[in-house]
């Protein structure tokens, strides 16, 4: 499997699937869902309305509608609360969660955005790191995925990306 890193708006990129950073009710909010269900169309939102929400660190999958994506995962990130009320492993299981998705439905490519790293306050080096570790840890175990990108929006997460990645080859 191939994991590489892009910088830029992740609802242009043409794969099987993007990842939406997304609240438990799945019906929008801002940042990347927000981005993310203005692009798909109001299709998106009459589908995850028929979804009954997701529980943090789970994921479920929709059409894409009018993203250049066939389809969303959209998986529910842990809110930050200081890091004792274990963010890490509901980070980790979104992540995981999110791969086992795009498994689940034979899909070769799949784009992250940074889950839990905004409104969420989840800090970005440590939420990087997590990240990072799950897929490769995915991928050594099984998989059809042929590609994994990460995309970050802004750069200072693209650098942390950017580290990290080498670090941990």
């Amino acid at each position: 499997m191939e994991i590489t890193l892009k910088k830029g708006d992740i609802t242009q990129l043409k794969v099987d699937a993007i990842v939406n950073a997304a609240n438990t009710s799945l019906l929008g909010g801002g940042g990347v869902d927000g981005a993310i269900h203005q692009a798909a169309g109001p299709e998106l939102l009459q589908e995850c309305k028929t979804l009954n929400g997701c529980p943090t660190g789970m994921a479920k999958i929709t059409k894409g509608y009018q993203l250049p994506a066939s389809y969303v995962i959209h998986t529910v990130g842990p809110v930050w609360k200081g890091g004792n009320h274990k963010e890490a492993e509901l980070l980790a299981n979104a992540y995981a969660h999110s791969l086992k998705l795009a498994e689940k439905h034979q899909l070769k490519s799949v784009v992250f955005p940074n889950i839990s790293t905004g409104v969420y306050a989840f800090p970005k080096e440590e939420a990087a790191r997590i990240a990072l570790q799950t897929v490769k840890a995915f991928a050594n175990e099984q998989s059809s995925l042929e590609q994994v990108i990460f995309v970050c929006f802004d750069e200072e997460n693209y650098k942390i990306y950017d580290q990290l990645i080498r670090e941990l080859d």
